[in-house]
Parts: C-alpha cells; structure tokens; sequence
C-alpha cells in the first residue's frame, strides 16, 4: 500500500507540474495508465479525484509527519539571499578575497539547515559548527575581522552565538580523557554524558535530521579522545559510531567527513603557501632594508672623503 501511495504521489506530483515546465511532445495522461501504474481500479481514482477537488490544505494530511509540522505551514523563511544580506550587513567589512567563496559557503549551508523544520541543534552539532569555522577561519590574515566574521555569522543565523559555545564545551569538556569505548557507550544512549542525552534524543525521534555539523562534530570528539586526524582512521569508526551505536545511516556522514579532510588540506596547502609568500615579502624587505643602510654608509664615507679633501686642499693653499 505504501509504494501505491508513493507511485501515486508521483504521478499526481507530475500532472500538476506540468503548470511549470513544458510539455514533453507526444506524451499523454490517461485514467487509464494511472490505473494501470496503480492496480486500484476505478474507484481508488475516484477517491484521488474526489481529494483533489477538495482542495489542498498545506499541513492538512492526515500523517504524522503532518500532525508533527503541519503547524509550520505558511510560516515565512529567510531565503539565503536575505540571510547573507543580513549577514553583511553585521559584519560591516570587506572579505579577503581568498576565503569569500568559503565564507558565502558556509552562510549558505547553515541557513539551510537551520530552517529545516525537522533540526535541532545540539552540543555535537555545535561542536562540529565551531570546529569548522575555526578551521576556515584560523589563518585569516585580520584577526579582528576573522572574529567579526563569526559574531556577523551566528547573527544571521539567528543564534546566540555564547550558548552555541556553551553547548560544545559541555561536550568537548567531557570527551577529555575519555575513550572511543566511552563515546561508543555514550552513543548508544548509556551514562547521563551531553553525548547520551543527545544520543537517546535522537533515537527516540523518527524525524530526527542529520545535517554536515553533527558528523563532523563526531570528528571532532574523535580527535579529542586520540582517534588519529586521518580520513582513513576516521571512516570506519564514524560509521560504527553513527550506524551499530546510534542506530542512524553513516552514508552522509563518512561523505561529510572525507569532505572535511579535502578542505582540510587545500586550507593546509593556502596556509604554506601564504607562510612562503610571507618569508619572500620578509626577505625582500631586508635586502632593500640592507641596500639603503648601504647606500647611506657609503654616502657618509664619500661625504668624509670630501671632507678630508677640501681640508687637504685648504692646508696646501695656506702654506
């Protein structure tokens, strides 16, 4: 019944797009393929009809997903245009050039993810959050800047920005000194950790949304408890982390991770390449340093020469 209701919902979903797009030439739609597709007979057509000219009620279906969100329906959304507008407008500066695309990135994702009706956020997911803008953000040339960045970031998400804090370091705080053993435990819903109490949250909710952050978060409790900072190392032990303790697909999220470890190392590879340009800059700026302390000690020696000449001169016209 529930691939009926699928096949069905795609086949309605299609005749009303058509509204849309143009037409493919020489297809048709006939009561008689939708019954065919469907195997319902006449009267499981009618009663699809009979919903359709009732009227569509946005958040009306008789689901739970509905009855859990239907209460969402028509409430407006920030498009990511006004987020990043917004976000402009608090940071007040000019992004360096080299990190503009990674920063317009970032803003686009979280706000993504942020108006799902379905997220919410937690200390793995805060923690995942911060340790990618520290990440992106650590080798920006202004310091201040890179900080209002941040500040101007969590603004336009709508997010305060110290319980964001606040929320990682629980988590954070309480990785230190533990295990895999423990964190694996702590997933599985035992202890009364941060990690368990998110763990037994999640398990508990059909609807719970893994979004980039909470792998990533994940990642970065790996990294605190030992876990070696290597794509390789990281893979299978987020996949038994996200599938065998807390019972969610790992697919995502090992693709978040490798994702992760690539921008890694292009950042790596910009920040050796900005260390080389700065030791050039450095370099060049003490031989020009070195070629002016030069030109002016020979200006002086020149300068005592003459000196020395015209005194010479004035002793032999005296005698």
């Amino acid at each position: 019944m529930f691939v009926r209701k699928a096949v069905l919902l795609a086949v309605v979903s299609a005749a009303t797009a058509s509204a849309f797009t143009t037409p493919a030439v020489g297809t048709t739609f006939s009561k008689t393929r939708l019954n065919d597709v469907l195997g319902g007979g006449d009267s499981l057509l009618v009663d699809v009809e009979k919903q359709v000219s009732n009227g569509y009620v946005p958040g009306g279906a008789d689901t739970e997903f509905a009855k859990r969100f239907g209460n969402l329906a028509g409430t407006k959304v920030k498009t990511v245009g006004e987020a990043f507008a917004e976000f402009t407008e608090n940071l007040g500066h000019t992004i360096n050039a080299l990190y503009k695309n990674m920063v317009t990135d970032i803003v686009a994702t979280t706000h993504l993810i942020v108006v799902n009706a379905r997220f919410q956020k937690d200390g793995v997911w805060c923690v995942g959050l911060l340790s990618t803008l520290d990440l992106l953000l650590k080798n920006y040339p202004e310091k201040d800047i890179a900080k209002d960045i941040v500040s101007a970031f969590f603004k336009s998400m709508g997010m305060d920005e110290d319980e964001v804090r606040n929320e990682a370091k629980a988590v954070t705080d309480w990785a230190q000194g533990k295990t895999t053993a423990d964190v694996e435990a702590a997933l599985r819903g035992e202890g009364d950790s941060p990690i368990a109490a998110i763990a037994k949250k999640a398990k508990d909710d059909k609807y719970w949304l893994y979004s980039r952050y909470f792998g990533l978060g994940l990642v970065k409790v790996m990294d605190i408890v030992g876990v070696e900072m290597d794509k390789d190392e990281v893979y299978p032990i987020l996949e038994n982390w996200m599938s065998n303790n807390l019972g969610k697909s790992h697919l995502t999220a090992c693709s978040d991770s490798d994702l992760f470890f690539k921008v890694k190392a292009k950042l790596d590879m910009m920040e050796t390449m900005m260390k080389e340009i700065e030791i050039r800059e450095k370099k060049r700026m003490a031989e020009r340093l070195e070629a002016k302390a030069e030109a002016a000690l020979k200006a002086a020696e020149k300068g005592e020469e003459s000196k020395k000449k015209v005194a010479a001169e004035k002793e032999g016209a005296s005698a």
